[in-house]
């Protein structure tokens, strides 16, 4: 069976027994400075000022659309639109914190919204936030939804989960709007098991998120920032100070297990986004070798990192008969991430406005994806290959 993903983590041995050493001397395994230190790093890796760590990427969502509701800068009630193929962790979080979800339909070149399709929503419907998701890897042509977005005074998020290390026009994904969210679950491009992080410029955001990740306390944030939380809200006693709830929050802090892994696994990252790249360069055939699919669109993009290659079938027939063909073959298959969230149970009733979501659905009804994990052989590729060149 040749699986979405082969190992926990690359280099998997020596891992795990750098695990084992650093869980049997640590002093502690609750947040600490492995999880400080990782945030450094991956801030200077994905070339922002500040990472706030998390224990998954749905956490980063909920966290993120919290602090934001927190600060002022999303209103209840207030309008939010997403992209309409996505996973239901980037969604959920603008129903439960009392938001209203607005999905917007996406290309089928692409997978993601586009400006074209972004404009017109705003016809119909208006809206104060977009969560934009960068789906597998790619994207369409961000910087001109992030214009739309400040000429309408509309807030850009960027859920980023599946494309970490993907490069738009010389920028990575992740570095157009206020924030940024990351996965660094198991199956995805980093992986600490569980694990996910908000990436921001703004330092307001970030001490914000530091305090949503820990119950409202300020307790993990610097001398500096504490006190000056302390000083806002008037507390200057310090044994109830760093028992202070200040503002809603959860517990979503990772562990320093997590926090070891991200610096263990970090610095193999480029590489294995490389191969992943190339895997995606030798996967580009199936496009060219059959008309069964609708082509798919690259246009801007310097680097491709995806750890799943999508296909949408031109019919609802050729979808049945590659899933069955690739299943036969022993080819692991799902849907193309969440497919359209709308169809979902959980969104019944959610919908704002009646925007067409015609390409969500096809992708839902006719779509696919196969691993592209960094362990895949030769062999494996073009048996994959072969298999779709029916």
């Amino acid at each position: 069976m040749i699986r979405l993903m082969k190992s926990t983590f690359i280099e998997e041995h020596s891992t795990k027994k750098a695990l084992c050493d650093f869980i049997m001397n640590a002093d502690k395994l609750s947040i600490g400075e492995q999880c400080d230190l990782f945030e450094k790093n991956f801030s200077a890796w994905q070339k922002r000022e500040y990472t706030v760590f998390f224990n998954s990427g749905s956490s980063a969502n909920l966290a993120l659309i919290q602090a934001l509701i927190n600060q002022g800068r999303i209103k209840a009630g207030a309008r939010v639109g997403f992209s309409a193929v996505t996973w239901a962790t980037n969604v959920m979080p603008i129903i439960q914190m009392g938001c209203n979800p607005v999905a917007i339909d996406v290309e089928l070149g692409t997978l993601n919204i586009s400006s074209k399709k972004l404009l017109k929503c705003l016809k119909t419907t208006t809206i104060d936030c977009l969560f934009l998701t960068h789906l597998l890897g790619f994207c369409d042509d961000v910087e001109e939804i992030k214009a739309i977005c400040e000429e309408n005074n509309i807030l850009l998020l960027e859920d980023n989960c599946e494309s970490m290390g993907t490069i738009y026009k010389g920028k990575k994904l992740g570095n157009y709007g206020l924030a940024s969210t990351f996965s660094t679950y198991v199956g995805h491009h980093l992986s600490t098991v569980e694990g996910g992080l908000v990436c921001t410029d703004d330092e307001e955001l970030a001490i914000m998120l530091k305090m949503v990740r820990a119950h409202g306390w300020d307790r993990n944030l610097t001398p500096k920032d504490r006190t000056s939380v302390r000083k806002k809200y008037d507390m200057f006693d310090e044994f109830f100070g760093q028992y202070t709830f200040y503002v809603l929050g959860f517990n979503l802090r990772p562990t320093e297990i997590n926090g070891f892994l991200g610096n263990k696994q970090l610095p193999l990252l480029d590489k294995t986004l490389k191969i992943r790249f190339d895997n995606f360069k030798e996967f580009s055939q199936i496009y060219s070798k059959s008309d069964h699919f609708f082509p798919l669109c690259v246009d801007g993009i310097d680097f491709i990192s995806n750890f799943a290659l999508p296909l949408v079938c031109r019919t609802k027939d050729l979808f049945r008969k590659y899933i069955d063909s690739m299943v036969e073959a022993r080819i692991e298959v799902r849907p193309i991430v969440g497919g359209s969230i709308v169809k979902h149970p959980f969104f019944k009733n959610c919908h704002i406005g009646r925007n067409d979501l015609s390409n969500a659905d096809i992708i839902h009804e006719q779509g696919f994806y196969f691993g592209n994990n960094a362990e895949l052989t030769k062999e494996e590729r073009q048996h994959i290959i072969r298999t779709l060149c029916i």
